[in-house]
């Protein structure tokens, strides 16, 4: 922060106490002129005084000169000028002083108590060479009293007034400047940290989608080729006529079930590995925006998607296709049926589906009991299937990804409730979910 009101530059590199080469010469420049008034004021002085004129040239030069420590000591700058106004010289290093003081960082009082002595000192200069110039001259005689004290006022106020006024002006001016430029900086450093969050935020909102994504294919896809597979596993062992081109077809059917279930399997790995993290960089503003865009659009689909689904409503039909497939289930309903919010009603069914598709894979043949429980305040489901009879338990083949009872655990822990599975002390295994109903 400068003293005199020019803005600040970082990128300057002025001698000295200056902060830019301009600034330097304009100043020595300012010196020297006032040196050039004071030298050419000082033989007058001199000749009152009774002292040679290369003495009052001298006192001139060096008192002009102190006009190049305006930016430095501008109170040094003032004070001198003050002191040399009985000697009738340096109006220009009053002038530039005052104007200096009034443009730096100096406390008002400060200021105002060396503005009134300047003033008080050029008042009382200007009062002596009226009087002198009246005394002097006789026209002047018949003007009136009055003509003293309004040269004296005027001459006092045109050389302090308007420099310190101006002073005053730059200054503010000045400090105007530097609050909205590190206003500027300092939006410009939040920009920054909000750009940053909202990449975040991006790429939390594509591994979210991603997931989701994953989770919806494993839980749709999974489940009608995983009846697929055990239809043709059904119909290899029932078939009877032809039974070589139908075992041949059925086993077909299989071998196309279980590589539909493996490159699905490949897929999921790769929504939820996810994407390289792009590169940084742009406008701050674009990538809030893009933030905001695939936020906004991550939660739209997954809004749509919910609207779109199943609902308890198609639980039966559900269970019927596992029945159609050879398993035994058995369904009860708890409590008062009713409608939940599309997304509840969604991650119950899932819920349910995968817990059935992992009976087919992993316990074909055995005995699956599910339960639903409407309550209060929440809605509960559990499938529990029991030991599955050895011969059956491998007859499937079904592949498996080890993504099921994660999907589960991420749709349930979305809305805010509890997921719990194990094996039981049976020897078979047991999902349960409870979610709010609200």
């Amino acid at each position: 922060m400068t003293t005199t009101g020019e803005v600040h530059r970082d990128a300057a590199g002025g001698p000295w106490w200056w902060e830019r080469r301009r600034s330097a010469v304009l100043d020595v420049g300012l010196a020297v002129v006032s040196a050039a008034e004071c030298a050419v004021e000082g033989v007058p002085f001199a000749h009152k005084a009774g002292l040679p004129a290369w003495v009052g040239i001298v006192f001139g030069v060096l008192t002009g000169s102190a006009l190049v420590l305006r930016r430095r000591w501008p109170i040094a700058v003032v004070l001198v000028s003050v002191a040399v106004t009985p000697a009738q010289m340096g109006i220009m290093l009053t002038v530039v002083g005052l104007y200096s003081l009034a443009a730096s960082e100096m406390p008002r009082r400060i200021i105002a108590a060396l503005a009134g002595m300047s003033f008080a000192g050029t008042l009382i200069v200007s009062v002596v060479r009226a009087q002198q110039d009246m005394v002097h001259s006789e026209k002047l005689l018949e003007v009136g009293g009055w003509f003293v004290p309004f040269v004296a006022i005027t001459t006092s106020l045109g050389v302090t007034a308007p420099p310190l006024l101006f002073g005053m002006y730059v200054g503010a001016r000045r400090r105007l400047m530097e609050s909205l430029t590190e206003r500027n900086e300092s939006l410009e450093r939040e920009l920054l940290l909000l750009a940053e969050r909202a990449e975040e935020r991006a790429e939390w909102a594509r591994g979210e989608e991603r997931t989701r994504i994953a989770r919806e294919m494993h839980d749709v896809v999974a489940h009608r080729v995983s009846l697929m597979v055990v239809h043709a596993a059904a119909l290899q062992a029932v078939a009877r006529k032809d039974p070589e081109k139908a075992v041949k077809n059925a086993a077909l059917v299989g071998d196309m079930g279980r590589q539909a279930l493996t490159e699905l399997r490949e897929m999921l790995g790769v929504l939820r590995a996810g994407d390289a993290v792009p590169e940084r960089g742009g406008v701050p503003l674009q990538a809030v925006g893009a933030a905001a865009a695939a936020a906004a659009a991550a939660s739209r689909v997954e809004v749509e998607d919910a609207e779109g689904g199943p609902c308890l409503a198609e639980l039966e039909e559900l269970v019927d296709q596992s029945r159609a497939a050879g398993m035994v289930v058995e369904l009860t309903v708890l409590g008062e049926v009713r409608a939940y919010a599309a997304a509840v009603e969604q991650t119950a069914y899932r819920v349910v589906q995968e817990a059935l598709t992992n009976v087919h894979k992993h316990a074909a043949g055995a005995k699956t009991y599910v339960r639903l429980a409407h309550r209060e305040a929440e809605v509960a489901m559990q499938v529990e299937n029991e030991p599955p009879p050895v011969p059956a338990a491998a007859s499937a083949g079904l592949p498996s990804g080890g993504n099921g009872l994660v999907g589960m655990k991420e749709r349930v822990a979305g809305l805010g409730g509890v997921f719990v599975s194990g094996h039981t002390d049976a020897g078979g295994f047991r999902v349960s979910a409870v979610l709010p109903a609200g």
